[in-house]
C-alpha cells in the first residue's frame, strides 16, 4: 500500500508568512527591519498572485510578471531585493515541504549598477560635528524647563554626531546602545551589529568627552540600563524613549544644513566617511573591516575605489607634471601639496616597516 503524502502544514499564504518570519527570526537571526522588508515583499506578491490561492500554486510565470511589473517604478537594487526575499521565502516552503517545486528557480537577479560610496570630506564632517554650537554660547542658562530641554538637545546631538562619525557604526546600531555599553575610562563601545555579533569599537577623545557631557546631564540612579540617546519630547511615562532611526536621520540633516553643507547628509554617509578617511590616513583594510562589522572583506573593499579616486584628485592639484598646474620649483606649496607630503610620507613608513618585519620572519624561517 503506497505511503501518504505528509500532510501540508501551512497552506494559506498567511500561514506560510508566519511560519517564514519564525525562520527570519530563529534560524536566521535577521534583524527586525529585514524581516519587516522581507514580509512585505513576498506579501506584494501574494496580492499580485491572488491573496486566496495557496503559495503553491504560484507559478514562474507570475513572478516573472510581478518583477516586469515593478520594473517601470523601482530601481534595479531594490527589484533584486525583493526577488531575494521572494526567493527565500520559497525555498523555506520547498525545505519544510509545503510546496513540491520553487518559482523563483533560475529567475536570474536584475543587474545592479556599481555605486561607489560618497563620503563627506573632512572639513564637512568637522563642520557637521561642531553646527549650532555658536548658538549655545549665546543661549539663556537653563533655568525654565524649556531653557533646560534645549541645553539637553544641543549636548545630545553633538555626541551623537561624534559617536556616528567617530565610530563609523549603523545608525541602528546606534539606537539600540544603552549606557552601560559606553567605557569612557577604557575609550571604547561595545556595539551589537547584523546577526547579533557584538564588536568593541575604540572611542576618539572628542567622542569620549562630548558623551561624558550627555551623561553627565542625565546623571540619576539606574541610568545604567537606560538608552544611551533619549527623546526629549515631554511624555506621560516615567521612563525615558529611546531615539528612533528616523529622529537620527532629521538630526544629521538638519545639522547638514545648518553646517552650510549642501549635499545629502545622513548617518550612513557618514560611515563610509569615517571608513574613507581610515583609509586616507593608511589605516590597514583588515582593521576597517574589523571596525566597521562587516562579514566579508569584499564589504569593505569599495573604500579602496574610493580612495584611489580621492588620491588621484590630489596628486591633479599637487604633481607639478599634471595638467593645469604649472610646474617649476618655485611653486608655492598650499595645504594640498603639504597634505599630500605628510599623507605619502606617513604611508610610506607604515608600507616600510611592514616589508622590514616579513623579511625578519621570512630570514628565521630560513635559519631554521
Amino acid at each position: 500500500m503506497p505511503a501518504s503524502p505528509p500532510p501540508v502544514r501551512f497552506a494559506t499564504w498567511e500561514s506560510s508568512l508566519g511560519a517564514f518570519d519564525t525562520h527570519l527570526h530563529v534560524e536566521r537571526n535577521q534583524s527586525p527591519n529585514t524581516r519587516r522588508a522581507y514580509l512585505s515583499d513576498v506579501r506584494q506578491l501574494a496580492r499580485h498572485a491572488g491573496a486566496d490561492g495557496v503559495p503553491g500554486e504560484t507559478t514562474p510565470l507570475a513572478v516573472r510578471t510581478w518583477l516586469a511589473e515593478l520594473r517601470e517604478d523601482l530601481s534595479p537594487a531594490t527589484r533584486a531585493r525583493k526577488l531575494a526575499a521572494v526567493r527565500a521565502f520559497f525555498r523555506f516552503l520547498v525545505r519544510e515541504g509545503a510546496v513540491a517545486l520553487d518559482p523563483t528557480a533560475g529567475l536570474p537577479l536584475p543587474k545592479t549598477p556599481q555605486r561607489l560610496p560618497r563620503p563627506l570630506s573632512v572639513d564637512d564632517c568637522d563642520a557637521l560635528v561642531k553646527a549650532q554650537d555658536a548658538s549655545s554660547a549665546q543661549a539663556e542658562p537653563a533655568t525654565t524647563r524649556r531653557a533646560r530641554r534645549d541645553l539637553l538637545r544641543r549636548v545630545r546631538d553633538r555626541a551623537l554626531t561624534e559617536l556616528l562619525y567617530g565610530t563609523g557604526i549603523r545608525v541602528g546600531e546606534l539606537v539600540g546602545l544603552d549606557v552601560r555599553d559606553v567605557d569612557l575610562r577604557a575609550g571604547e563601545v561595545r556595539v551589537l551589529g547584523k546577526g547579533s555579533k557584538e564588536r568593541i569599537v575604540p572611542l576618539p577623545q572628542l567622542c569620549r568627552d562630548a558623551i561624558g557631557e550627555w551623561l553627565a546631564l542625565r546623571s540619576r540612579p539606574g541610568i545604567l540600563a537606560q538608552p544611551l540617546f533619549i527623546s526629549l519630547r515631554p511624555r506621560r511615562e516615567a521612563e525615558p524613549r529611546r531615539l528612533q532611526d528616523g529622529e537620527v536621520r532629521r538630526i544629521t540633516k538638519e545639522r547638514g544644513v545648518a553646517a552650510g553643507i549642501h549635499d545629502r547628509v545622513h548617518p550612513h554617509r557618514m560611515r563610509h566617511s569615517y571608513a574613507t578617511h581610515l583609509l586616507d590616513m593608511g589605516a590597514d583594510l583588515r582593521e576597517i573591516q574589523e571596525l566597521l562589522g562587516h562579514a566579508s572583506l569584499s564589504t569593505t573593499q569599495k573604500y579602496t575605489a574610493v580612495s584611489a579616486e580621492h588620491l588621484r584628485q590630489v596628486y591633479d592639484a599637487a604633481h607639478p607634471r599634471a595638467a593645469g598646474r604649472r610646474a617649476g620649483p618655485s611653486a608655492a606649496q598650499g595645504p594640498t601639496e603639504r597634505a599630500t607630503k605628510k599623507l605619502t610620507k606617513k604611508t610610506t613608513k607604515k608600507t616600510t616597516k611592514k616589508v622590514a618585519k616579513k623579511a625578519t620572519s621570512r630570514g628565521a624561517e630560513s635559519q631554521r
